[in-house]
């Protein structure tokens, strides 16, 4: 082949496969702080907040590919596109995901993209919802006198599942478990009925935390039998079942009888 009619080799960037955790800017990696301070193009999901964004660089594009249940947004096949044709222009590429990418973040999906494509990549990854959660409550998911292992699964993909004859819930509930359920829904009502009947004691222990480790972060406890009680919270939301709760249901025993104890002692007072 004549040199002067051969093209030019087309210049190949970098993807990063990014994990920005659950929300706060403090608990990124340094890894993925260095990445977004220096990274060409970044393409986010809508749950990464403000604050991670901001610490983009200025040569940064940052584009919101986000997805929602029940909203519209980029479909995959168009992140992965967006993806291969930004390394495939030599750029270094972020694809930030909130949490950990590869906990119910469609890693595999784009990593198979990625490699069909022969785009270079590497995964960096972050603090998942569920670790920040139990953080966020001072328990541990793991306890070598109650909790010998963890079961982490996704509430709106079990009930489909489920719908279709496929998640067997008694395969996974034991009493030595920690259950992380991610995507809880907001239909307690029926995951309590789901629960029982796999057989999951009816004291068991729960608890739901929203936005975990954010400054709105919020929680309730309950236990499996008065799953119903807990109220709707906003998204992204974790559902956390086991006796490694235990403790934390303690504690907020004991801080809701000291708040009842000073409402009475200050309606005393108020009625002297």
């Amino acid at each position: 082949m004549d040199s002067q009619s051969a093209k030019p080799p087309v210049a190949k960037g970098r993807v990063y496969l990014v994990g920005a955790g659950p929300g706060d800017p403090e608990l990124l990696t340094v890894k993925a702080q260095r990445l977004l301070a220096h990274s060409d193009v970044i393409l986010h999901d809508d749950l990464v907040p403000p604050a991670i964004l901001a610490l983009a660089g200025p040569q940064a594009e940052v584009i919101s590919v986000g997805k929602r249940f029940g909203a519209e947004g980029a479909t995959q096949p168009e992140i992965n596109a967006r993806m291969i044709e930004s390394a495939r222009r030599g750029l270094e590429v972020i694809r930030l995901k909130g949490g950990d990418p590869g906990i119910f973040g469609r890693l595999a999906e784009e990593i198979d993209a990625l490699e069909a494509a022969g785009v270079p990549f590497e995964v960096v990854p972050g603090i998942t919802a569920g670790i920040a959660a139990a953080a966020s409550l001072g328990v541990s998911l793991t306890d070598r006198r109650k909790a010998a292992r963890v079961v982490v699964i996704s509430n709106h993909q079990a009930r489909a599942e489920q719908n279709a004859g496929g998640t067997d819930w008694r395969g996974l509930i034991r009493d030595d478990s920690t259950l992380v359920i991610y995507m809880p829904g907001h239909d307690f009502a029926s995951l309590r009925d789901d629960l029982l009947a796999a057989g999951c004691a009816p004291d068991m222990p729960a608890a739901i935390v929203s936005r975990a480790s954010a400054p709105d972060q919020r929680y309730r406890f309950a236990i499996v039998g008065e799953l119903d009680k807990l109220p709707a919270m906003d998204s992204p939301a974790v559902l956390l079942i086991g006796r490694s709760l235990d403790r934390a249901h303690q504690r907020a025993d004991s801080s809701a009888g000291a708040a009842l104890a000073l409402d009475e002692a200050e309606l005393i007072l108020s009625s002297l």
